[in-house]
């Protein structure tokens, strides 16, 4: 698996829609564990992956957040979903950190 793309992270927005943006948002700033509170929909979405789904997930869970982070900008700028510009936000880096760390625990 090369690089991942914007493309790649866009293959992912129906995980982010789980939690409505004004959640999101002020989970983000409390730095909450969102994969926790969501767990039975998380679990339910990656046992439906296939293979190459499962493998692009992997490369996100160890990505580095910054390079995250620019993806989640340019998937704000190509779909307009708040929750990815909340993401591509500096200040919720821990917020990210915290939730990849939890979902490497899941896969």
């Amino acid at each position: 698996m090369g690089e991942l793309t914007c493309d790649d992270v866009l293959e992912y927005q129906n995980l982010l829609k789980l939690a409505p943006t004004f959640i999101l948002k002020r989970m983000a700033r409390k730095k909450s564990n969102l994969v926790k509170k969501f767990e039975p929909k998380v679990k339910e979405y990656l046992e439906n992956l296939d293979s190459n789904h499962q493998e692009k997930l992997n490369s996100l869970l160890n990505s580095n957040i910054d390079d995250l982070q620019v993806l989640m900008n340019e998937a704000y700028r190509k779909t307009n979903n708040k929750q990815f510009k909340i993401l591509a936000d500096s200040k919720n880096k821990e917020f990210i950190h915290i939730n990849l760390e939890e979902l490497k625990k899941l896969v």
